[in-house]
């Protein structure tokens, strides 16, 4: 099920027996426990009728004994099961599959088996997906973060630029709760009425709107050499908020999509958009970048890019000693 559909579930009061969430990515499973925490029971009910449980402190068969009881202040009991990846499901698993042939209906039991994945041949999965809801919470890749921060956005209300969603996944990455908190920041800074773009995602969360990865691509896919070196410049002087192999990843991820587009049979913007995994409004660039860009050179970019990454690891050091060097050379190395 999609998140959107299980939290619309449990706002209408729709709960489920058992809720099992696995997965990499904490915030999904987070939001949904904490939905769940917030609505089930009421602040003066969570004394008798709530129960928070740990899998470094418990086992399986009393996480199925506390789901055996009757509420006593509420119709519902939670029960939370936090950090199950640290239960023995090897050995337990018995106890929770009679429970949960025969589940208290009256008990909501909520597994949070964070990082890892679930076994999916286990029979414990098998009949919580038959009675409850199971969510393996992925993490997102690259190119689906700037979608996911928009529609993020669109949920609270407010509108965003492509521009400026690609921006804030650039400089933040992929780790949801930080893009989540910085971006709440934001919000609440700029009017509901007004389009947050670029120029607001610089002003709140300071990052620059002329200096960063998205920049420096379009500057490479343009074949402004010396736009491109002002920005890598700026990247050397800040190695802190700008690591040369967030850098490099940034742009392998431009160039392999530039090089992608060169063999896509259907050019239109709607097939390019699905098969880049892009926003239909950077089509364009795509178009152009491939026009700078043949297929012989992308090869020779993508190689520059996998010798940059080795001397920004130290692993062939050679005669340069600083990320200024090391990004010079590769502009210089991509020009020929």
């Amino acid at each position: 099920m999609q998140i959107q559909s299980i939290l619309k579930q449990i706002s209408n009061r729709q709960f489920k027996p058992i809720y099992l969430l696995y997965g990499e990515e904490t915030y999904f499973i987070d939001q949904i426990s904490k939905a769940l925490e917030h609505t089930v029971l009421t602040d003066a009910q969570k004394g008798f009728d709530q129960s928070i449980l740990y899998g470094k402190e418990t086992d399986l068969a009393t996480v199925v004994s506390v789901a055996k009881r009757y509420p006593m202040m509420s119709d519902y009991q939670l029960v939370i099961v936090k950090e199950a990846q640290h239960l023995d499901w090897k050995s337990g698993s018995a106890f929770l599959e009679k429970y949960l042939n025969d589940p208290m209906l009256s008990t909501i039991l909520v597994f949070e088996h964070r990082y890892t994945k679930f076994e999916k041949r286990r029979k414990v999965h098998k009949l919580a997906e038959k009675i409850g809801v199971v969510l393996e919470a992925k993490k997102l890749y690259d190119n689906q973060l700037p979608g996911w921060i928009g529609s993020y956005v669109q949920t609270k209300g407010w509108t965003i630029e492509p521009q400026a969603t690609m921006l804030i996944s650039d400089h933040l990455g992929a780790d949801l709760s930080k893009v989540t908190n910085e971006v709440d920041k934001l919000l609440m800074n700029v009017p509901k009425e007004k389009i947050i773009s670029a120029i607001e995602v610089e002003a709140n969360i300071g990052i620059s709107k002329d200096f960063n990865v998205f920049e420096l691509n379009n500057a490479l896919s343009n074949k402004n050499w010396s736009r491109a070196v002002q920005i890598v410049d700026y990247f050397s002087e800040n190695p802190r908020n700008h690591p040369i192999t967030r850098i490099v990843g940034g742009l392998s991820t431009h160039f392999t999509k530039i090089l992608k587009y060169h063999y896509l049979p259907d050019k239109s913007q709607a097939s390019v958009a699905k098969n880049l995994g892009v926003h239909p409004f950077f089509v364009k660039d795509y178009v152009t970048a491939a026009r700078n860009y043949g297929r012989p050179q992308l090869f020779r970019v993508i190689h520059a890019l996998q010798e940059m990454d080795l001397k920004s690891k130290g692993v062939e050091v050679g005669a340069y000693t600083s990320p200024k060097d090391i990004y010079r050379d590769f502009i210089i190395d991509i020009m020929r």
